[in-house]
């Protein structure tokens, strides 16, 4: 029964032209992203390197696909959750505004299945956007630029990782990228949960994350002590996967307190919604 529930929530959502905005945008500014670079990359390359080419001799191509994949990720990681809450935060909200509600409730399915459904369907929808940024990136990069080392800058200093690591160390960074997502997809649907306007839920979810990074990253020991609540504080932790030496500990910690944010804000939306009196 879940399974035909999915595959009939899936259907409804790639139906809707929304759905495909997230994937359009992706496709148009990576390309448009790889085409500046190809101007403008090797300026950059050269100021990163400066100080490292006082003292060593650098040989080898490191303008190559998997910097230009690195960047990417590094400037999109902010605009990404926004093309998520377009389709998470339409999940419910949108039912609402269509007046399906009661329509697809009356059928003889659990009102916790169909929401299993739904939010299974966001995840889905979720991984499928950042894979879709992941092959993207990495496929035209190595295609345009050729492959090479990845000059990895650290708050400490500047790591070369080597290429035959890199595609390991990719396949970890974008796993840990969607499951940070899986936040971002999740607080959107907990908000879908009780507004009936599907644009509601996109602009609360993109408040939410302003506010959690402005406080996350603000330098005042007044809020470190707060710090560690903020799902914002483990964003990030995709980046981890280029340093040097891997802190599994730290992933892991930061995976453990980013699943907890789905936890809560899955049971809470539940809680919401069986309670919820349909209208419409």
């Amino acid at each position: 029964m879940i399974f035909t529930l999915i595959r009939l929530e899936l259907f409804k959502t790639y139906a809707k032209w929304r759905t495909y905005i997230g994937f359009i945008t992706v496709g148009a500014v990576i390309p448009l992203i790889m085409w500046l670079m190809s101007y403008a990359g090797d300026n950059m390359m050269n100021a990163q390197t400066r100080s490292l080419q006082n003292d060593f001799f650098i040989t080898g191509n490191l303008f190559n696909g998997w910097t230009i994949s690195q960047f990417i990720m590094n400037s999109l990681w902010l605009h990404v959750p926004i093309l998520i809450s377009l389709v998470a935060g339409d999940q419910l909200s949108g039912e609402a505004t269509a007046g399906t509600f009661r329509l697809v409730l009356i059928r003889p399915v659990s009102r916790l299945k169909f929401l299993n459904a739904k939010y299974l369907t966001t995840l889905l929808y979720t991984a499928s956007l950042v894979i879709c940024i992941a092959v993207l990136s990495i496929g035209f990069g190595l295609w345009l630029f050729g492959s090479g080392d990845l000059l990895s800058v650290e708050s400490d200093g500047i790591t070369i990782l080597p290429e035959h690591v890199l595609w390991i160390r990719f396949l970890l960074a974008y796993t840990l990228a969607i499951w940070s997502m899986f936040v971002i997809a999740s607080l959107s649907f907990f908000i879908s949960s009780f507004v009936e306007n599907a644009i509601g839920p996109i602009v609360i979810t993109i408040v939410i994350i302003f506010i959690s990074l402005i406080i996350t990253n603000l330098p005042i020991d007044a809020v470190a002590a707060y710090k560690p609540y903020f799902f914002t504080t483990y964003f990030t932790v995709w980046k981890e996967a280029f340093n040097s030496t891997i802190d599994w500990s730290k992933i892991f910690y930061s995976c453990a307190m980013l699943g907890i944010n789905n936890i809560f804000f899955y049971t809470a939306t539940v809680i919401i919604f069986r309670r919820k009196d349909i209208l419409s």
